[in-house]
């Protein structure tokens, strides 16, 4: 884990203000490290800028407070949203994702205003 963390990846602003628990798993921490070990290191050297984690893991009480889909893959730690801080940004992260990735799941949000990966 070169470019990212446990704790920036299980970091909540909505946790923290609405008082909920969001320390992963044993079985979310492995499934973040794989995240970043196999997409999320290896966009950031294809990219060549830092990345923002806006959403990684999700407990299950903090799934819900965010009205996140019961099946939501945030809840393993298998999941992120990112940004770049652009919609022209976010793209370019879409496609090395898409071309040149593993991933499960690769999301479009809301026009390019963050990615989901898994």
């Amino acid at each position: 884990m070169k470019y990212f963390t446990i704790k920036e990846l299980s970091h909540s602003d909505t946790a923290v203000a609405r008082g909920i628990d969001n320390t992963p798993t044993g079985e979310a921490v492995h499934n973040l490290t794989e995240l970043v070990e196999n997409v999320l290191d290896p966009l950031r050297e294809k990219y060549g800028k830092p990345i923002r984690i806006s959403s990684g893991y999700r407990s299950a009480v903090l799934n819900r407070s965010v009205n996140g889909a019961t099946s939501s893959q945030h809840r393993l730690g298998q999941a992120a949203d990112i940004t770049v801080g652009s919609k022209e940004g976010n793209r370019r992260l879409f496609e090395i994702i898409r071309k040149e990735l593993p991933f499960d799941q690769l999301i479009d949000e809301k026009d390019f205003s963050w990615v989901h990966v898994s």
